[in-house]
């Protein structure tokens, strides 16, 4: 179990099976953001609240709350190549992202998110290749789940109800430390294994 308590160190690691979802999930409220807490463009790209009727821009979009759910099931902290991932695997996982929409989300993350928050590169290609790893992946669309009815259920217990793939995931992880050697949260992910 991993108890550090910093932005920069915080995450809980695949191999954390036996903590429940509400018991991770306090530990990073203890320091994470709050939903107003986010820049008001970001919430409108990202938040299904701000989503116009019948029009769904962005697939996969969901609260923070949700959001940060998905963060501790797929073994992510919170650093920027962190939330790549977690935006990116949870829109891929819908199955129905278009190459349109993944251009558009990469300018807006690029250009119009506050400093910060914008996408480099290299977080652009985390988030590209976290949609196609879920795209692949046989998870349910992860922005669907009630998670509600799961916060006092063991993470290894959820992540196989909702269909994630840990050994993809640890495939993945593994690439993403080798491609990104100098990057601490590309080279934790595997803590455990």
């Amino acid at each position: 179990m991993n108890s550090a308590h910093s932005v920069e160190e915080w995450f809980v690691p695949l191999s954390e099976e036996k903590r429940t979802l509400r018991e991770a999930y306090t530990e990073l409220l203890a320091f994470g953001l709050k939903q107003e807490d986010i820049p008001l463009i970001i919430q409108m790209v990202e938040n299904p609240k701000f989503d116009l009727p019948g029009i769904d821009i962005f697939h996969g979009s969901t609260d923070l709350r949700t959001h940060d759910f998905i963060h501790i099931l797929l073994g992510r902290g919170v650093m920027i190549k962190d939330e790549a991932f977690v935006i990116g695997f949870t829109m891929g996982s819908t199955n129905r992202v278009t190459t349109t929409e993944e251009r558009l989300f990469s300018l807006m993350t690029q250009y119009f998110y506050p400093k910060g928050y914008r996408f480099t590169s290299e977080d652009l290609q985390v988030y590209r290749n976290a949609v196609r790893l879920a795209y692949v992946s046989d998870c349910q669309p992860l922005a669907e789940v009630n998670f509600d009815s799961f916060l006092d259920q063991p993470l290894g217990q959820i992540r196989e109800a909702i269909g994630l793939e840990v050994d993809l995931l640890k495939a993945y992880y593994q690439i993403e430390a080798k491609r990104y050697p100098h990057i601490p949260e590309c080279n934790r992910n595997l803590i455990g294994f």
